[in-house]
């Protein structure tokens, strides 16, 4: 089984990977801004174009930029803690500068890493079972849109299901979004809510993609309470913040 040190280790170069910068420059005690330059091992679910990509691992801010956005993130970094970069009024100054560009912030996230300290089999009053690709191939659907991706079915690899009699009532699926790290979604029926189901799937998958020699993560919206109460209950803890900016014309697409 893997330590947190090699589970942070294997999170540092994937993002690394995913900047065009160094493992160790998201551990220094200062900002690095970097040119935006995604390998081609990059995540998966990052599209083209990108104005420019901040990430911090708790010490600094990482940004990767372009040419239109350089100067601009340079002043932004230097103007205020790297902290409160992630957040508002100070996003208001950012997109005020990005605006004359076409660009403004867009996807904001929290991830989480496995606590292999904490990190354990939760009990369920659920029967619940480890699937394969050909055991979950006819369960996407819309109640299961968090475990399972329609658009990228051949990153899904793994999942879990509890389920009531025969019935599913809830499922966690992982996708290969990078080589070494598998992202963890989890959708759980209204009805079957605030049974403890949901950290039950998730430990359990958690552990499955740790013993196939890879990093299990998860995502969250800092406001989505449900969601990060269920990763620090199922042994998850938060690891690094992330925030994007895209084209306005991209963001006005999303909100149509």
């Amino acid at each position: 089984m893997m330590t947190n040190k090699d589970i942070l280790r294997i999170a540092l170069e994937q993002s690394a990977v995913d900047m065009g910068c160094k493992a160790e420059d998201f551990i220094s005690d200062r900002n690095v801004i970097v040119p935006l330059n995604m390998g081609p091992n990059a995540k998966k679910y990052y599209k083209l174009p990108i104005g420019c990509n901040f990430i911090s691992y708790g010490s600094n801010v990482v940004a990767a930029v372009t040419d239109d956005t350089a100067d601009i993130v340079n002043e932004y970094l230097s103007k205020f803690e790297f902290y409160h970069c992630f957040e508002t009024p100070n996003m208001h100054w950012l997109n005020e500068k990005l605006s004359p560009k076409g660009l403004t912030t867009c996807f904001m996230a929290e991830y989480y890493l496995p606590d292999v300290n904490r990190l354990i089999g939760l009990p369920c009053t659920y029967k619940l079972r480890v699937l394969d690709k050909a055991q979950f191939e006819d369960l996407y659907l819309p109640e299961w849109s968090n475990a399972l991706c329609s658009d990228r079915k051949q990153l899904d690899m793994l999942a879990v299901g509890a389920y009531d009699g025969d019935k599913l009532v809830g499922l966690a699926g992982c996708s290969a979004d990078a080589e070494k790290m598998w992202q963890i979604g989890v959708d759980v029926l209204p009805e079957y809510r605030r049974k403890g189901i949901a950290t039950a799937i998730t430990s359990k998958l958690a552990l499955a993609i740790l013993e196939r020699d890879k990093v299990p993560f998860y995502c969250t919206a800092w406001s989505n309470i449900r969601s990060v109460r269920n990763a620090v209950k199922s042994g998850l803890i938060p690891a690094w913040a992330e925030m994007t900016v895209k084209p306005i014309d991209t963001v006005r697409s999303m909100n149509i």
